[in-house]
Parts: C-alpha cells; sequence; structure tokens
C-alpha cells in the first residue's frame, strides 16, 4: 500500500463537497453581498419554501439553531415549571437542556437496543410514573430521529393523543429520511432540525428550521424567533428570543440542497457496503421498518467497553477516523442528575459503552470504504 492509500481518511469532508458546488455557491453567497439584507433576508423565505416542499410540511420556518428550534417549539405551547417533558436518554444534550432552560423537567426513556429510537413501551410506563407521583404534569415529548433513522411515530403518536402530550420531531440528524414512503418533517405537532456542518444537510455555521402542519403554530413561531414581534417591528406581543437565521446561512443550503438527493443516496450506498462487509463481524445498525435513513452516523457495537477501545486505537493507527455517539447517556450528565429520578435506564447505558461509529459521508470513494472495511475487520480480529 502506498503512502497516498496509507493517509488519514477524514471523518467529514466539507472541502470537497464545497468543491463540487463551487460555481453555484459563489454565485449565492455574492447574491447576499450584493443585497447586503445579511438577516432574514430573501434566501430564507426561498430556503424555507424549498425545505417545505422538500420534506412535504405545509409550513418551515427557518431559524438560528435546532437547539433555538426546540426552544421555540416549547415555549409557543407554554411549557414550563411544573411540566414534564419526555425525550430519550440516548442522545445529544440538546434535547435535554432546552426543557431545563423553560424550567420544565426531562424524563429520561430508555431506547431500543438495536434502533437506538426511544422505547414506546418504556415512554408509557414514564409516563404512567410521572402521573401516580402526583408533582409533575405530563405535558411534551421529544422523539429523536437518532442517526439518520426515524422513530416510531405511529407508536408515539398514538401514545401522545392517548396522554394529551405535544409532539416534536427531534430531526437534528435525520433530515433526508423518510418513514412509510413520507419523509420525515410532518409526523409530530412541531418538527425541528438542525443544520450544523456535520448534518446530511449543514450550513457553514449555526441554523435550524421547525416545520408544522399548523397555520396558528407556524404564525407563532416566527413571532418567537423575533423577539416575540408582531405586524410590526415594535409591536412586541409576547416574550420571544433572537432566533433568526441568517441570510448567509440559507444561502449556502439553497446550494446544498441541489445535490441533497444524490448524496443522500452515496450514504446509503456506503451504508449498504459497510451491512454487507462487517455484518458477520460486528453488531452494524438495525433498520427501522418501512424506512430509509439518512445516515447522519453508522454505528457498530463491539462486545464491551475494553474491545471499543482497543478497536478504535487499532484504527486510529491506521488513519480510520472513529466517534463516539454518545459516551455517556443524558441521565447520567453531571447537568442532568439533579432532574433524573434515578429510574435505570439499562440500555442506554449499555450503549454508550459499546458503540463506535465510521465515516460516512458522500465524498468517501470506494477505496476510503473498503480500506476502513479491511482495518474494522484486522482490528476485531
Amino acid at each position: 500500500m502506498t503512502e497516498t492509500q496509507r493517509a488519514p481518511i477524514p471523518f467529514l469532508d466539507l472541502k470537497a463537497q464545497q468543491a463540487r458546488i463551487a460555481v453555484d455557491l459563489r454565485r449565492r453567497i455574492d447574491a447576499v453581498l450584493a443585497h447586503c439584507q445579511f438577516v432574514m433576508g430573501p434566501e430564507v423565505a426561498e430556503l424555507e419554501a424549498a425545505l417545505a416542499k422538500f420534506c412535504g410540511a405545509r409550513h418551515c420556518v427557518g431559524v438560528s439553531s435546532g437547539t433555538d428550534a426546540l426552544q421555540i417549539a416549547l415555549m409557543a405551547e407554554g411549557i414550563g415549571r411544573g411540566d414534564a417533558v419526555f425525550l430519550p436518554a440516548f442522545t445529544y444534550t440538546a434535547t435535554a437542556e432546552v426543557p431545563l432552560v423553560l424550567g420544565a423537567t426531562p424524563v429520561f426513556v430508555d431506547v431500543d437496543p438495536r434502533t437506538f429510537q426511544i422505547d414506546p413501551a418504556h415512554l408509557e410506563q414514564r409516563i404512567a410514573a410521572v402521573r401516580a407521583g402526583g408533582t409533575l404534569t405530563p405535558r411534551a415529548l421529544i422523539g429523536v430521529d437518532l442517526f439518520g433513522q426515524p422513530a416510531d411515530w405511529p407508536a408515539l403518536s398514538a401514545i401522545a393523543r392517548r396522554e394529551n402530550l405535544f409532539t416534536i420531531d427531534d430531526l437534528a440528524q435525520s433530515f433526508g429520511g423518510s418513514l412509510h414512503g413520507q419523509m420525515l418533517g410532518s409526523q409530530a405537532d412541531a418538527t425541528a432540525t438542525s443544520f450544523f456542518p456535520s448534518k446530511p444537510l449543514g450550513a457553514y455555521g449555526d441554523g435550524g428550521a421547525l416545520f408544522t402542519e399548523s397555520d396558528e403554530r407556524a404564525a407563532l413561531f416566527r413571532s418567537l424567533r423575533t423577539h416575540g414581534e408582531g405586524p410590526t417591528r415594535y409591536e412586541v406581543l409576547r416574550t420571544g428570543m433572537n432566533g433568526r437565521l441568517d441570510s448567509m446561512q440559507a444561502a449556502i443550503l439553497l446550494s446544498k440542497l441541489t445535490v441533497f438527493p444524490e448524496e443522500l443516496a452515496a450514504r446509503e450506498k456506503i451504508a449498504r457496503y459497510y451491512d454487507s462487509r462487517l455484518g458477520n463481524a460486528v453488531t452494524i445498525p438495525a433498520r427501522v421498518p418501512n424506512s430509509t435513513s439518512a445516515w447522519a452516523i453508522y454505528a457498530i457495537l463491539l462486545k464491551d467497553g475494553a474491545d471499543r477501545d482497543a478497536v478504535q486505537a487499532k484504527l486510529r493507527a491506521d488513519g480510520v477516523p472513529t466517534a463516539i455517539y454518545y459516551p455517556r447517556p443524558l441521565h447520567l450528565q453531571p447537568a442532568y442528575r439533579t432532574a433524573h429520578d434515578g429510574v435505570a435506564l439499562p440500555v442506554s447505558e449499555d450503549l454508550a459503552g459499546r458503540i463506535l461509529a465510521l465515516p460516512i459521508h458522500p465524498d468517501l470513494d470506494d477505496v476510503a470504504v473498503e480500506r476502513i472495511c479491511d482495518a474494522v475487520l484486522v482490528a476485531v480480529g
């Protein structure tokens, strides 16, 4: 193998993607520089229309980040002190921090050991326990579409209707995925997504969006993202926030959206190759039935923590990067320990000790993907 072949493989290659769209990207950026409407310029409305069309949602509201999208959605429902917000323990911190910022209490739910998505059966147990406790009012459910795949929205929606819970789909990692032939974006009362650069559809900074089928919620989201404004700029109807999307990020996303379907297909091709090469050596991701994945993350499971550490070290030495999503479930994070009621969440804890993510992005060529698989097979012995 030559020195070039042994060069480290990038976990994410935004430079290669940028080169592919350079002409259109420059055109879009130059347009923003020409009109100088750097916040909420015309690109924002254009992007909102394009994203809504892409995922089949009635409304899209561009905001400053995925975290702000979650916060605006909860603020619109008046969720705060004394309210319980149910969410998976195995996900990124933003999902849990937003309820706490608003004074609500996150109630952590365990996940399915194969798909890593929130476990509907355990959710029902957690709701029943909160109602029996009598100190919190169940108000909302945040279902996370983790790693690119959808949560079990038919089951989650049925539970939410029965329990009168407001539903948010945290789509931060899975924009571009689908469930039962329908693009993700309209499965919940509100859907929040992120355009952090590492996401399948990522900006060159922070950005996010909210989707909803409700005209009233869409209007409220638009008001809340801009300091609670009314019909005019200096008519303040409610306490809001500064959650606006920059025109430059919208322009970049519009350019990236032109190649997004092809990139999703490339990610799927890589995932299928990983499956075929690694399926007999490690535990590969289970597919959510009747769905497609955006493949933000391709995560394998090793035997235990010691095995993962050894495999990760061998891969690093061979120039193959990896990442751990997530090394500690949320209920064990120092920031959330006082909010957690102490219930054991064994699946989330087990996954955190064994999970390892491999590179997956549309600019991984066949040679790199084959090299990654060869390295994994050698590392696991």
